[in-house]
């Protein structure tokens, strides 16, 4: 499986970027998973908000890259050392993408409306003082205000407005962030979910959860396991045992 995503020793380094690590491979995990079904779905565009060192946005167009040689990518990082790592990360492997240094997706709202397939996202979860978030650097990575929802609830609906009708979101989250408010939020604005991937550390629990339009009938997901509502019962299990998909 390595050679279908980012070589980490091909990953650009810079003290002032967040390095791959269990949140990340978590999420590259479950595109992983995925991976039959997005070569399925034929995207065309994809995007990651927050993408850091560019691990994740790499393995994407890696696991893509034989079968859709047409899509294309696009990355988006607060923080100006993530967009040139990225930008290193991708030359490394041989690809492109369009980096853009915003805040989540500022000012791309009008250009690629409606437009992506498949948005990933790990987005600075962890809970933290509400000052910290917004700091410039490293910290943007991970400072997430109370329950880590601060920036997570701005996301959402700059993923809606860009989301394809057909496209799908994966985002990372922590169960302090309360995943089953945020499924509940996606569902008022009209889609499902189901959990792709659970990692549990000592440290924290993560779900990967993948959203998509709940009227979507055109692209098939042969592994939908339901709304991830359904799966709550779970969870008591789930957070007593460690996973290593």
């Amino acid at each position: 499986m390595l050679s279908n995503i980012a070589q980490i020793r091909l990953v650009g380094q810079n003290p002032e970027v967040y390095e791959p690590c269990d949140d990340s491979f978590a999420l590259v995990d479950a595109l992983l998973a995925d991976q039959a079904n997005l070569l399925n779905m034929q995207p065309r565009f994809c995007m990651e908000v927050g993408c850091g060192s560019g691990y994740v946005i790499t393995s994407l167009a890696t696991m893509l890259r034989h079968e859709s040689s047409a899509v294309q990518y696009f990355a988006t990082d607060i923080n100006p050392h993530a967009v040139e790592t990225t930008s290193a990360t991708l030359e490394a492997h041989g690809l492109q993408a369009e980096i853009i240094c915003t805040d989540i997706a500022s000012g791309l709202g009008k250009r690629l409306s409606g437009m992506m397939d498949v948005i990933v996202v790990n987005p600075p979860y962890v809970p933290t003082p509400e000052e910290e978030v917004g700091y410039k650097g490293i910290t943007s990575s991970w400072a997430g205000g109370e329950n880590g929802r601060k920036v997570i609830d701005r996301i959402l609906p700059a993923v809606h407005e860009l989301l394809s009708e057909k496209g799908w979101f994966y985002i990372v989250t922590l169960t302090a962030n309360n995943p089953s408010q945020i499924c509940l939020v996606m569902r008022e604005m009209g889609y499902a979910s189901r959990i792709v991937v659970q990692r549990s550390t000592e440290e924290e629990s993560l779900q990967v959860i993948k959203f998509w339009r709940e009227n979507t009938a055109n692209v098939k997901d042969d592994t939908s396991l339901g709304s991830w509502i359904s799966q709550i019962p779970l969870l008591s299990f789930w957070r007593s045992s460690r996973f290593s998909s």
